[in-house]
């Protein structure tokens, strides 16, 4: 029976710590990437939450606002988005040209739900991610990897929840409070 010589057994040790540290890497990036998107979806919950119902429906179209920021959610974070399809009673009026709303009002519970399965297929999608992961968004307008299409996402949700926030202002409500990371008990990411 042979030992192995010295410098095998020592690349063989550092292989193994490099491969430990890009695991832990890789698990802080995706707790990192989901804490601030999670933020930014809770901010936006807490908006929606945070509506009178005076406010839900006037010229301001605060629940609009809402909607379309979910969609696009959804819809960005979906794998083939050209087979997309949002749950009912949601329907494609967002990809409408000529800028259609939706055939009607949605109700904030509705608004709340669809937010609800936006924050789970987010959470899943961050969990998910490899290292080698080569999969992209590809729509006719954007061709992005994974990663760069969640912080593309993730503005877009941050730029709905702060406009939210000042319509609350505007109607005289007080604006939730700010978020520095999300909070979600089964989050799947080591720390």
């Amino acid at each position: 029976m042979h030992a192995k010589p010295f410098l095998i057994q020592l690349l063989m040790l550092c292989s193994d710590h490099n491969q430990l540290l890009n695991n832990s890497m890789d698990a802080a990036l995706k707790e990192i990437v989901w804490k601030q998107f999670g933020a930014a979806i809770d901010m936006l919950e807490n908006a929606l939450t945070a509506c009178p119902e005076v406010l839900w429906n006037t010229e301001t179209k605060f629940w609009y606002n809402g909607y379309h920021a979910l969609f696009w959610l959804d819809y960005y974070l979906s794998e083939d988005p050209k087979n997309f399809l949002p749950p009912s009673p949601f329907t494609l009026s967002e990809f409408d040209p000529g800028g259609v709303l939706p055939g009607r009002v949605y109700s904030k519970g509705e608004l709340l739900a669809y937010l609800e399965f936006g924050r789970k297929k987010c959470h899943d999608l961050v969990a998910a991610i490899k290292p080698e992961d080569s999969r992209r968004f590809i729509n006719e307008k954007r061709n992005y990897p994974i990663i760069e299409i969640l912080l593309y996402n993730m503005r877009h949700v941050q730029h709905h929840a702060a406009q939210l926030n000042l319509l609350l202002r505007q109607g005289m409500t007080e604006p939730p409070r700010w978020f520095s990371a999300a909070y979600y008990k089964e989050t799947g990411f080591e720390t």
